[in-house]
């Protein structure tokens, strides 16, 4: 059955973690494709005040591998009965202290991660019971683990367009008249 893109954008999709990790398992090599060998200035290109770029995003994914979406899982799901357990904080500015490295070494890392992080989810065979677990987010209160997946592979979406927006903009100005056609440019960051 075909669908209009109004109809397909007002359906609800019930979460199914199978299809959000098919989803998270291309993340990295989507992040190769857009900026794996791309000039320096483009990967550290921004939209200009305390934007990020395309590198610095490619860090808060790797900081999120480490700390956020599997570490938290991990702690919904081995939690005793009775009170949700709380999150530690996440840092979303951890990435801005570490020491430079090239963007092919954080590129590897990432996939890495995801690879051994998405290896761990699947091998929690995880059930409607599990999805429905409670934590406790210390800004957001209480959330389910199927939120908490769900919302890893929001956040990769949100940064890959973040990234095409930045690359986009490089160019706004050289577009002439045609970008009154391109609602890239106008984007807010």
């Amino acid at each position: 059955m075909f669908h209009t893109a109004a109809e397909s954008l007002s359906r609800n999709m019930e979460f199914r973690p199978d299809e959000a990790l098919l989803a998270l398992a291309r993340t990295p090599s989507v992040l190769e494709a857009l900026v794996g060998s791309l000039p320096e200035t483009w990967v550290h290109a921004t939209e200009g005040g305390d934007s990020w770029s395309p590198y610095t995003i490619v860090g808060h994914l790797i900081h999120g591998e480490k700390t956020d979406w599997v570490p938290r899982a991990r702690l919904i799901l081995s939690a005793p009965g009775g009170e949700p357990p709380i999150f530690d904080p996440f840092d979303r500015f951890a990435q801005f202290s570490w020491a430079p490295r090239p963007l092919g070494e954080l590129l590897l890392e990432f996939a890495e991660l995801r690879r051994d992080n998405l290896a761990t989810v699947k091998g929690w065979s995880l059930g409607p019971d599990q999805l429905a677990l409670p934590g406790r987010h210390p800004d957001l209160g209480l959330v389910t683990l199927g939120q908490l997946l769900a919302t890893w592979m929001v956040h990769d979406q949100s940064h890959i367009r973040q990234i095409a927006r930045v690359l986009a903009k490089l160019y706004a100005d050289g577009v002439g008249p045609w970008g009154a056609y391109l609602p890239v440019l106008a984007e807010p960051r």
